[in-house]
C-alpha cells in the first residue's frame, strides 16, 4: 500500500479554515465554497503526485510557504466566483491577492538560501503564479473587457499547444526575465482590480502587461523551436485518443446546437443526428481521396450550420424570432451603429476584429474536427461499423416511436432541420411580399383633406413619446415591477397636482428585443410591419402617417431622436417632418451614456426651448427617450432644469456605479443586474417625463406615451409577450373623453384585463377618435 505524504494534506484543514472565515466575513455561497473544495482537493492531489514522481518525502519550508501562497490563491478564486452573485468587499479581495502575491518573493529566495531548490518547488511556484493571474484576469474582466483573459490563459493555451506540439515541452534553462514578466502581470492585474486608477491608464498598463507577456512567450516559443531536434519529446500515448474523443465530440456537439433558448439543456446531449451517422457511413466506406474532399466539404458545412444555430439563438433571445437570410442580413449596419454607439470606435474595431477572428477559427475548428473523426472511424473499421449499425437503429426505432426528452427527438436530423427552416422563412417573406402589396392599396384617411383630419386636437401639442423597451414586463409579473409602479403612482399624483389626467392600455408591439423602427411604423402607418422588408416596402410608398396627417391639417411636425447621428431623409420624404432633430443638433456637449447619446431629460428640455417656446404654431412630434436602450449600463440623474446648459453636467451626475464602458460585460453576465438596470432606466425616462410636463407649464400639451417593445429576453424571459403600456395624458378633459369607449383604465399604469390592442390598429383609432373623417370605407 502506498503511504500517503503528510505534507500537502495540511492544506485540507488549512483551505477548510480559511472558507470558514471568508464564510462568516462575507457569505460564502455554494458555488464559490465547491469551488474552493474542488480547488483544494486537486491541489492535495497533485502535490502527492509530483513528491512520489521526484521521491520526495517532505515538502521543505520553501514548499510549505507556496503551500500556503496557494490555499490564498484558492481563497481568491473562491472570493471571485461569490462576486457573480453578491456584492463582494473589493478590498478584501484585493488585500488576499496582495498577500499571496509578496509571499512570491520568499519562497524561491527560502528554497535557495537552504539549499533545497527542487523541481517540484520549481513547478508548484509557477503553477501558482499562473493560476493567481488567471484568477485575477476573471475577475478584472467587467474592468477592462473580456480581451484581458488572454494574460490568464496564456500558460494554460501554452500547454494546450503542447499536446499538439511536444517540442513546446522541451527543457528551458531557468529564465529570470519570465518572473519579472509574472510578477508584473499580477501587480498590474491587483491595481487594475483594486480601482485605484481610472480605467483608461489601467488598460493601458494591462495592454503593456500583455505585451511582455506575449514577447516572453514568443521568446520561449522561439528558442524551443531551434532545439526542438535537440532533445526530441515523446508525445505521450494518451494524446492521440483524447484528440480523437475531443474531435468527435465537437462534431456532435456541433449539430445539436438548439435552434432556440428555451431548448439549451441537457437533454440535447442525448440526442443522434442523422447528419453524424450519414458522415461516419460515408467515412466507412468512401475511398482515401474522396473520403478527405467529402470531409472538407464536410467541416465547411458544418460550421454554417454552426453560424445558422448560433443566429437563431441569438434572434430568438433579442428579437423572439429566428434569423431570416432574406432580410435579416439588413440588421449588420444597425448592430454596427449599436457597436459603435456603445463602445466608440476603437470598441467597434476591436469586437468586429474578434467577431472575424472567431468565425475563421471556427471553420478551422470544423474542419478539423471532421477530418480527424473521418481518420478516426477509417482507421479502425471494425470497431465502428457495429458503433455505427447500433446507433442507426436506436436511431430508427426512437424516429418511429416518436422518443423525446425534455422536449427534444432522440432521433433528430438538426442540419436538415435548420435548412428547412431557413428555406422556409424565405419562401414566407417572398409570399409576404405580395401579401402586404394588397394591405398598402387600402387606407380609409388617404384622401381625406387637412380641414377634416384631427379636428378636436386643433390648438394642441401633440407629443408621441416612445420610451425605449418600455414592456409589460416593466409594470407587472416581474420581481422589478413593483419598483416602477410605485413611480407610476407617483407619476400619477405628481401630474394630478399640475391638472393632467392619464389614461392607460395595452399594444401588441410587432417587434421585440428591439428593431425598433419597425414598432415606430407600424404605429405611424396602421400597418402591420414585423420585418424589416415590409419596412422598406412602406418607405417607397405615400401612405399617410399620423405626423404626415398633422402636418396636412396644419401642425408643425418634428421628430426628435437624440440616437441618430446620420441624415434620415425618409424623415421629411415618408413621415412628413418639417424638422428633424439628432444627436448633434440640439446642443449636448455633455457625456455619452453608452447607447444613448442625450440623456433623456436633456432630450425634452431641448426640445421644450428649440420647439414649444420658440413657435407659436401648435407643434405635433415624435420623441424617442433611449436613456432605456439596452444594455442599461450607466445612467444619468435627474438635474435642475435651469442647470441643463449644453449637457457637461451630467459628467457628474451620472448612476452610481462604474462607467458604462468598464461595467458593460459585469451587466451582460449577470440576468439580475440586467433587470435591476433596466428597471432604474425606464424609471429615470419615466420621472424625466413628468418633471418636463411640469417645467414646460403647457396646457396645451397632449402626449402618447408608450413603449416601442419588450426588452430582450434576458431580461422579459423566454416566454413573454409582445404588449407595451400605452398612455393617453392631458391637461383638457375634453381630450380623454374622446377615448372614453376604448377601455382604458384611469391613470399611467394599465389594468391587468383591459383589452390588447394591435399596434397597427391605433392610428385609425386615434384619428377616428379626435374628428377625422374616412374618405373610404
Amino acid at each position: 500500500m502506498r503511504a500517503v505524504h503528510s505534507g500537502p494534506l495540511t492544506v485540507l484543514p488549512g483551505v477548510a479554515a480559511l472558507l470558514a472565515l471568508l464564510t462568516a466575513a462575507v457569505g460564502l455561497g455554494v458555488p464559490a465554497l465547491v469551488t474552493g473544495a474542488v480547488l483544494t482537493v486537486l491541489l492535495w492531489l497533485l502535490l502527492e503526485r509530483g513528491m512520489r514522481r521526484d521521491g520526495l518525502t517532505d515538502l521543505g519550508p520553501a514548499n510549505h510557504v507556496t503551500l500556503v501562497r496557494a490555499a490564498l490563491v484558492i481563497a481568491v478564486a473562491t472570493l471571485v466566483v461569490q462576486s457573480w452573485s453578491t456584492d463582494v468587499p473589493r478590498a478584501l479581495t484585493v488585500t488576499v491577492s496582495v498577500i499571496a502575491l509578496s509571499l512570491d518573493l520568499v519562497d524561491g529566495r527560502l528554497a535557495r538560501a537552504r539549499g533545497c531548490v527542487t523541481r517540484l518547488g520549481a513547478e508548484f511556484d509557477m503553477e501558482t503564479d499562473a493560476f493567481l493571474i488567471l484568477v485575477l484576469s476573471v475577475y478584472v474582466v467587467p474592468i477592462a473587457g473580456a480581451w484581458v483573459l488572454l494574460i490568464g490563459l496564456a500558460r494554460y493555451l501554452l500547454l494546450l499547444a503542447t499536446a499538439v506540439w511536444p517540442w513546446l515541452g522541451g527543457p528551458m534553462a531557468p529564465r529570470p526575465w519570465a518572473r519579472v514578466v509574472a510578477a508584473v502581470d499580477g501587480v498590474v492585474l491587483v491595481v487594475t482590480a483594486s480601482e485605484v486608477l481610472p480605467t483608461s491608464v489601467a488598460r493601458a498598463l494591462l495592454l503593456a502587461a500583455l505585451g511582455l507577456l506575449v514577447a516572453s512567450f514568443g521568446r520561449q516559443v522561439v528558442a524551443l523551436w531551434s532545439r526542438r531536434h535537440e532533445h526530441p519529446v515523446p508525445r505521450s500515448p494518451l494524446v492521440s485518443p483524447v484528440l480523437n474523443t475531443v474531435a468527435l465530440v465537437l462534431v456532435w456537439l456541433a449539430l445539436v446546437v438548439p435552434q432556440r433558448p428555451d431548448q439549451l439543456t441537457a437533454a440535447v446531449l442525448l440526442g443522434i443526428p442523422v447528419e453524424l451517422l450519414v458522415f461516419l457511413a460515408l467515412a466507412l466506406v468512401l475511398p482515401s481521396v474522396w473520403g478527405r474532399a467529402v470531409a472538407a466539404l464536410a467541416g465547411v458545412m458544418l460550421a454554417v450550420v454552426v453560424v445558422g444555430s448560433v443566429l437563431n439563438l441569438g434572434f430568438y433571445e433579442a428579437f423572439d424570432h429566428p434569423f431570416n437570410p432574406l432580410t435579416d442580413p439588413g440588421y449588420l449596419g444597425s448592430g454596427l451603429d449599436l457597436m459603435h454607439a456603445s463602445l466608440g470606435q476603437g470598441g467597434e474595431i476591436v469586437v468586429g476584429s474578434l467577431i472575424l477572428l472567431g468565425f475563421a477559427a471556427g471553420i478551422a475548428v470544423c474542419v478539423w474536427s471532421v477530418l480527424r473523426t473521418r481518420r478516426t472511424v477509417r482507421s479502425a473499421p471494425r470497431v465502428w461499423t457495429p458503433v455505427l449499425v447500433s446507433l442507426t437503429l436506436v436511431w430508427a426505432v426512437a424516429g418511429l416511436g416518436g422518443a423525446r426528452v425534455g422536449g427534444i427527438p432522440v432521433a433528430g436530423t438538426p442540419a436538415a432541420s435548420l435548412v428547412s427552416g431557413q428555406v422556409d422563412e424565405v419562401r414566407a417573406e417572398l409570399r409576404d411580399r405580395a401579401v402586404f402589396e394588397q394591405d398598402l392599396t387600402h387606407d380609409a384617411y388617404a384622401l381625406t383633406p387637412g380641414r377634416d383630419l384631427l379636428t378636436r386636437l386643433r390648438g394642441k401639442d401633440v407629443l408621441v413619446v416612445f420610451v425605449e423597451s418600455y414592456g409589460r414586463v416593466a409594470v407587472e409579473d416581474s420581481w422589478f415591477a413593483p419598483q416602477i409602479d410605485r413611480t407610476l403612482t407617483s407619476a400619477d399624483r405628481h401630474l394630478g397636482g399640475l391638472g393632467f389626467h392619464a389614461r392607460s392600455g395595452w399594444l401588441e408591439s410587432p417587434t421585440f428585443g428591439g428593431i425598433s423602427w419597425l414598432a415606430h411604423s407600424t404605429l405611424q402607418t396602421g400597418l402591420w410591419i414585423d420585418s424589416q422588408q415590409r419596412y422598406d416596402q412602406v418607405l417607397g410608398t405615400d401612405r399617410l402617417t399620423l405626423s404626415s396627417a398633422f402636418k396636412k391639417a396644419g401642425w408643425r411636425t418634428v421628430s426628435d431622436v437624440p440616437s441618430d447621428w446620420h441624415a434620415w431623409p425618409e424623415g421629411k420624404q415618408f413621415y412628413g417632418f418639417h424638422r428633424m432633430y439628432g444627436a448633434y443638433d440640439v446642443g449636448y456637449d455633455g457625456p455619452r451614456l453608452g447607447y444613448s447619446r442625450v440623456p433623456d431629460q436633456f432630450t425634452l428640455g431641448a426640445f421644450d426651448d428649440l420647439e414649444l417656446r420658440a413657435h407659436r404654431r401648435p407643434v405635433m412630434a415624435e420623441i424617442d427617450l433611449d436613456s432605456s436602450h439596452a444594455p442599461w449600463t450607466s445612467l444619468p440623474r435627474l438635474v435642475p432644469w435651469s442647470s441643463l446648459g449644453d449637457g457637461t453636467i451630467f459628467n457628474t451626475v451620472r448612476d452610481a456605479g462604474v462607467p458604462y464602458d468598464t461595467s458593460l460585460l459585469a451587466t451582460l453576465a449577470h440576468p439580475h443586474a440586467q433587470q435591476t438596470r433596466y428597471a432604474r432606466s425606464i424609471r429615470y425616462s419615466l420621472r424625466s417625463l413628468v418633471s418636463f410636463v411640469h417645467h414646460a407649464h403647457d396646457k396645451n400639451l397632449v402626449m402618447v406615451v408608450l413603449g416601442d417593445h419588450q426588452p430582450h429576453a434576458g431580461v422579459s424571459g423566454n416566454d413573454a409577450s409582445h404588449n407595451v403600456p400605452v398612455s393617453l395624458v392631458a391637461h383638457d378633459p375634453a381630450v380623454l373623453r374622446q377615448i372614453s369607449g376604448w377601455g382604458w383604465s384611469h391613470g399611467l399604469q394599465p389594468a391587468s384585463a383591459t383589452p390588447v390592442l394591435p399596434m397597427n390598429d391605433f392610428r385609425d383609432r386615434f384619428l377616428s377618435a379626435f374628428g377625422s373623417r374616412p374618405t373610404t370605407p
